[in-house]
């Protein structure tokens, strides 16, 4: 599909002659004589270029130009002009204009600029597409009332510059939490560096996060940036930062209060504008009170404490769960998509997940890799699991003994567990059959074979 390209000039030669020329070329072209009918026709049809003069009468160009950014601020605009000067092409640098050529035009650095503002463009596009699909990759992903909460904090905190410390078990997303943090904060465009403080050795992590200057020890020949300088503007999530050494942890504590700090070795202060987001996965009250955390420093952090709920707490997002875990799989891998039936989903529904939603997406991918078949159910499911077993939560098995096969089994099990939630929503069968990942008509059904009312 050829590329459509408005040229705006209030001279007809000019008009005329890139005509001609964008068509031969293979473009398709739109043209206008000022700036008012540019911004008619823009509205009408987006182009994919805007070649636009920037001395004309009227609503000269830079003018114009204001227009389209305010308009419409993804459209490539390339200036020209036949009186131009540094200052008029910086000025129009600066309100948004891709590029600036003189005219008389050479007709190669036209094209060339032409060709250039357009790969511009599709490059904006595809950055835009992976940022979008690096947010979906890493998105909060559930429906149920703990996320919602999580998710209403997220956008709280977010605008402020204030050091959030978000507390969770091992898997529970903690670092998905930071980045969508970052992503809804102002620092949105700028870095988001992560350093995992138990992965680092303790000798090594201040030289890591504050860098080195020149003979700060033997083999140290250059200065060192650390993760401090990457994230300058920024934000800096520190993973388990219960691990950081109370040397380190003195000079965060600068960082907090006055925005810069020390390379090691050095004695000239470095300002930097950094948020700190930290995440634990222990309660930090605890290595206050045994000296191993500085007191003043979970103060400052937990000025905006966010606790993440662990996924036994928060079931009802499994189904959700599993199912962004398939699309993952799938787009990177590109194999025939599986589903997982009512089955599977129940049974998964009943586990405990102690590692939380990393240990869901690795049992996820390793089902998927390893049933045959479009649709996973539940019968492939206890050797795949650990322990081999689903059900890991407590259900009633005071008539285990009277169970005779796997089919029973299962149908006792889902019995139990359709009781215990339809109790627990006060028989409310909307949230019932959202916690359950059921259709609400159904768990109609399954209440009438299994013969559960309000008096069972």
């Amino acid at each position: 599909m050829s590329r459509l390209i408005l040229v705006v000039d209030d001279e007809a030669s000019i008009r005329a002659s890139l005509l001609g020329i964008l068509e031969d070329e293979g473009y398709q072209v739109l043209l206008a004589d000022n700036g008012s009918d540019a911004i008619d026709m823009i509205r009408e049809e987006v182009p994919d270029l805007v070649l636009l003069d920037i001395w004309m009468p009227g609503m000269d160009g830079i003018q114009t130009l204001e227009r389209i950014r305010n308009l419409f601020p993804d459209l490539t605009v390339v200036m020209m002009s036949g009186h131009g000067t540094i200052e008029t092409a910086v000025k129009a640098t600066r309100v948004g204009a891709y590029d600036f050529i003189e005219k008389p035009f050479s007709l190669d650095k036209l094209l060339i600029t032409i060709g250039n503002a357009l790969s511009y463009k599709e490059l904006r596009k595809e950055n835009e597409a992976l940022r979008i699909a690096s947010l979906k990759e890493h998105e909060l992903v559930g429906t149920s009332a703990a996320l919602d909460s999580v998710r209403s904090q997220i956008q709280r905190v977010a605008p402020a510059s204030t050091p959030v410390l978000i507390v969770g078990e091992e898997g529970v997303g903690k670092e998905l939490v930071a980045r969508a943090i970052h992503h809804y904060s102002t620092r949105r465009d700028r870095s988001f560096v992560v350093v995992n403080c138990s992965a680092i050795p303790e000798q090594l992590l201040s030289d890591e996060l504050f860098g080195h200057e020149r003979g700060a020890y033997t083999g140290a020949t250059n200065q060192k940036r650390g993760r401090l300088d990457l994230a300058d503007g920024g934000t800096l999530f520190l993973d388990q930062i219960q691990e950081l050494s109370l040397k380190a942890q003195e000079q965060l504590i600068r960082l907090l209060k006055e925005q810069c700090f020390e390379r090691c070795g050095g004695t000239r202060p470095v300002m930097v504008d950094v948020r700190v987001i930290a995440a634990s996965s222990r309660p930090l009250e605890q290595a206050v009170k045994a000296g191993q955390f500085r007191d003043d420093l979970y103060q400052v952090l937990q000025v905006v404490p966010l606790a993440l709920p662990p996924l036994r707490d928060r079931r009802e997002d499994i189904p959700h769960l599993v199912k962004h875990f398939v699309n993952q799989f799938h787009r990177r891998e590109g194999w025939e998509p599986k589903r997982f039936d009512e089955t599977a989903l129940n049974c998964l529904q009943s586990y405990d997940w102690p590692g939380n939603i990393r240990e869901l997406k690795n049992i996820v991918e390793r089902i998927l890799i390893m049933a045959s078949g479009p649709v996973v159910t539940d019968d492939v499911l206890p050797e795949l699991m650990p322990g081999g077993s689903c059900h890991q939560y407590p259900i009633d098995t005071t008539d285990s003994d009277k169970v005779e096969t796997m089919q029973a089994a299962r149908e006792e099990f889902e019995r139990s567990l359709i009781l215990s939630r339809m109790k627990q929503f006060d028989w409310n069968l909307d949230p019932a059959a959202t916690s359950l990942g059921l259709e609400r008509t159904t768990l109609q059904r399954k209440l009438l074979q299994y013969g559960l009312t309000p008096d069972v």
